[in-house]
């Protein structure tokens, strides 16, 4: 009985798991080799028919091309605002408490509150971007409407709901480097230009690959919402990644087969990434 117990209490778990997340998947994978009917009451063999034709589709070239602009491009920018804030926030200067609570406050919400926030700062007629930069440069811009701004806008938003998460990463390491480490420099003659690149940034090196994991996950999949409520993924496809493209190709134009196809395609490109970064990137990160 000792052998079966711990069985036992994993099994509600593995059945949940199973229930939510192996038996969807597993059906994903076999609808993605099947054509079927907009009413669902027929279905077609067709092998690999459905992966050939997404891979000669111009949208879903374009999609592609637009996830890798917007991945790369907010976890850049995320990755690099994240650091120097956390550096701000970890020294001594006067009202740092009261932006560590206010610089938190972005994480709280909902990407989807984040979208109709940024929606009403970018509006050409009220918001307050457009207000600030026509009383600075006499500059009016139709952020949501117009290419390449509307991608831009997104990943502005993106990078601005994200922030947070990363930034209490980098806080949390930052308190953990040892100050004799950094007075050792100081007195060896290292400037700060130095000792954040030689000494800081090294060791926050495990943080770094963890939040490279974590946002490249979230930019991949949790970008619907904010796209869906600022731009729905227009002008002209400009802001339609490969997960909105699957959202459009599931429920707006009914496209089972291929919708199916394009979830097989992303769980094989994060699976692919995942095994990539763990497997050569530990090699090149610095634990202490």
């Amino acid at each position: 009985m000792k052998k079966l117990l711990p069985y036992l209490l994993l099994l509600p778990t593995f059945l949940i798991i199973s229930l939510f997340i192996y038996w969807p998947a597993a059906y994903s994978l076999r609808l993605s080799f099947y054509r079927i009917t907009p009413l669902g009451n027929r279905m077609v063999f067709v092998g690999i028919k459905n992966f050939q034709r997404l891979f000669q589709n111009p949208e879903y070239i374009n999609s592609i091309r637009v996830t890798v602009i917007y991945v790369s491009s907010s976890l850049i920018a995320t990755i690099f605002l994240a650091f120097f804030i956390a550096l701000l926030l970890n020294m001594s200067l006067p009202g740092n408490k009261v932006f560590r609570a206010l610089i938190f406050t972005p994480y709280a919400i909902s990407p989807a509150i984040a979208g109709v926030l940024w929606s009403f700062l970018l509006n050409p007629v009220v918001g307050h971007v457009n207000y600030i930069l026509s009383k600075l440069f006499g500059l009016q811009i139709e952020w949501l409407t117009t290419k390449p701004y509307a991608l831009i806008a997104v990943i502005v938003a993106t990078v601005w709901k994200t922030l947070p998460f990363d930034i209490i990463f980098y806080l949390a390491g930052l308190q953990d480097i040892p100050q004799e480490l950094l007075e050792a420099s100081m007195v060896e003659g290292a400037n700060s230009w130095i000792r954040t690149w030689k000494i800081v940034f090294p060791l926050l090196s495990p943080i770094t690959f963890y939040l490279i994991i974590m946002n490249l996950v979230s930019f991949m999949f949790s970008s619907f919402a904010i796209i869906d409520v600022t731009t729905k993924g227009g002008p002209g496809n400009s802001t339609t990644t490969m997960i909105y493209r699957l959202y459009l190709d599931a429920f707006a134009f009914q496209k089972t087969g291929p919708a199916a196809a394009q979830s097989v395609i992303l769980f094989i490109i994060m699976a692919v990434v995942t095994i990539f970064y763990f497997k050569f990137g530990e090699r090149r990160v610095h634990y202490q």
